[in-house]
């Protein structure tokens, strides 16, 4: 059995037929969902060509990305078609570039900066928890700090479960997590500090629940992403300041000459990082943290906001949040000089005829 859907992408062909649910919703509002957002995001289909759904399976939307960059293309898990862009009317299995996942091949997520086999599952009511789960983790970025990668990954997918079931959309969930960061920064200025971490806790953890509900649910919008984004570029910062105007609530107020150069070491640290990664991003076309496994592993601690509230909290269990702010400032100088010493070692690579490659695009070529 086999329907036609016409959507902004253009003909979407849907065959076989699945009534479980993933995330609150029928296999076929998911795939129609993932081919409207992909032509919000400026992706055609080929002229003469149709994008095919397999409703029995669920799977990475890597794959829809990667069908869509080559037409005549489709992925199989043996001799079943999963998702392709196919010749309209034609046999998908005679598709000039078809590609067996179940071999266990291993596929670059450039978006995610992570490199892994993608997800293929036939869709049941057995097996809807575990595609639910899978799906969940393969919308975590393979590169990113300690605290996302390890910590809060299980709770943020009881939190999105419930978000989910509740129909709640991530603008909701970021709304809820801007409050909570707000509070915190207000908090953090009286001094109250283990208050303070709370509530930031709970919007950290929210801050990827937001993006996790929006790729699992492929309810992503412009907004949402501006507020999200642009919350997580600018209240570090601020966060930083006012933790350093409540030491006077604990006595432990800095210096005028320590606070002055505390501030102007987060706060221009901060900045020129965020330069330096958007100057290799613009000239080498990545990130900077997927150059090499060094950039992937340091990526875990440099000073961005959740490994500084490490430093923070441990200098708060010993009752010293002054020395913690001041550790910061340091540990910031010390990842600015780390990336602007990464930048200058590509320049002179490239410099030098040497093409500037992620270590995971190197390892995809050897599987």
């Amino acid at each position: 059995m086999s329907q036609l859907l016409s959507t902004s992408l253009g003909p979407v062909r849907l065959i076989g037929e699945n009534a479980t649910p993933i995330w609150g919703m029928p296999n076929a509002e998911r795939n129609r969902r993932m081919a409207e957002s992909a032509a919000k995001n400026g992706r055609r289909l080929a002229n003469g060509h149709e994008l095919l759904f397999n409703l029995t399976y669920a799977f990475d939307p890597l794959l829809l990305t990667l069908a869509l960059e080559a037409p005549g293309t489709l992925f199989t898990w043996g001799d079943a078609p999963i998702v392709g862009q196919v010749a309209q009317g034609a046999d998908p299995l005679r598709a000039p570039h078809i590609i067996d996942l179940s071999d266990g091949r291993r596929l670059y997520n450039r978006q995610l900066r992570k490199l892994e086999q993608p997800m293929v599952r036939e869709l049941t009511p057995a097996s809807r928890r575990e595609i639910e789960r899978r799906s969940y983790f393969g919308a975590y970025k393979g590169v990113t700090d300690l605290l996302t990668k390890y910590l809060w990954p299980e709770l943020a997918l009881v939190l999105t479960r419930i978000a989910a079931q509740l129909r709640m959309t991530p603008n909701m969930v970021s709304v809820i997590g801007v409050s909570l960061c707000l509070l915190a920064t207000f908090l953090f200025a009286k001094g109250l500090y283990w208050t303070g971490f709370l509530s930031g806790f709970i919007f950290m953890v929210l801050d990827t629940v937001d993006g996790k509900l929006a790729r699992c649910t492929i309810t992503s919008s412009k907004w949402g992403n501006v507020i999200d984004h642009g919350v997580d570029l600018v209240h570090p910062p601020f966060w930083w300041y006012f933790w350093g105007t409540g030491l006077a609530y604990w006595g432990l107020q800095l210096p005028g000459t320590t606070f002055a150069f505390v501030m102007t070491a987060v706060v221009a640290g901060y900045v020129l990082q965020r330069l330096i990664e958007g100057m290799f991003l613009k000239d080498f076309k990545m990130d900077i943290h997927v150059w090499r496994r060094f950039d992937s592993q340091f990526r875990l601690i440099t000073a961005r906001r959740n490994p500084n509230m490490v430093i923070l909290f441990v200098a708060l269990l010993f009752g010293r949040p002054d020395i913690g702010l001041v550790a910061l400032a340091w540990w910031t100088i010390i990842s600015l000089i780390v990336h602007a010493v990464r930048l200058a070692q590509a320049y002179g690579q490239a410099r030098s005829g040497r093409p500037i490659v992620s270590w995971m695009d190197e390892a995809e070529g050897q599987a």
